[in-house]
């Protein structure tokens, strides 16, 4: 198939234009994302706020831009499916229902690794109050 995208042309800082417009579009959209993002925010500042390791910085940084980035993907199966039918076909349904098992699959992952970085820091925390 021919792709009539003529988006590729031009200066390569415009490929930029079109993902921030994407994120941004998201953003304003999809509840979950805004959620996710709240929630990198308050592990962002924890993070600053025990002064993780590195390496924990490095975790902590793969797991927000995973999380964000399969919110994102799992926004664009959604806008794929409903663009190809709006009836409510079985696989259409299981191709939605897949990316969002993708980003639970995640988030649950990404939960139980915060939790082996903070609650030694919040543990020690409170021992010292």
């Amino acid at each position: 198939m021919v792709s009539h995208d003529n988006r590729h042309r031009g200066p390569f800082w415009k490929a930029f234009s079109f993902a921030i417009a994407g994120i941004l579009s998201a953003i304003k959209t999809e509840r979950n994302l805004r959620f996710h993002l709240v929630c990198s925010c308050l592990v962002l500042f924890l993070s600053y706020f025990f002064s993780i390791s590195r390496t924990e910085w490095v975790l902590i940084l793969l797991l927000i831009g995973g999380m964000i980035a399969l919110e994102l993907l799992n926004t664009a199966v959604e806008r794929v499916v409903d663009l190809v039918t709006l009836d409510d076909h079985p696989l259409a349904k299981q191709a939605k229902d897949l990316a969002a098992g993708a980003v639970l699959v995640y988030a649950v992952l990404s939960v139980i690794a915060g939790m082996f970085i903070f609650l030694p820091y919040v543990i020690k925390f409170f021992e010292s109050l």
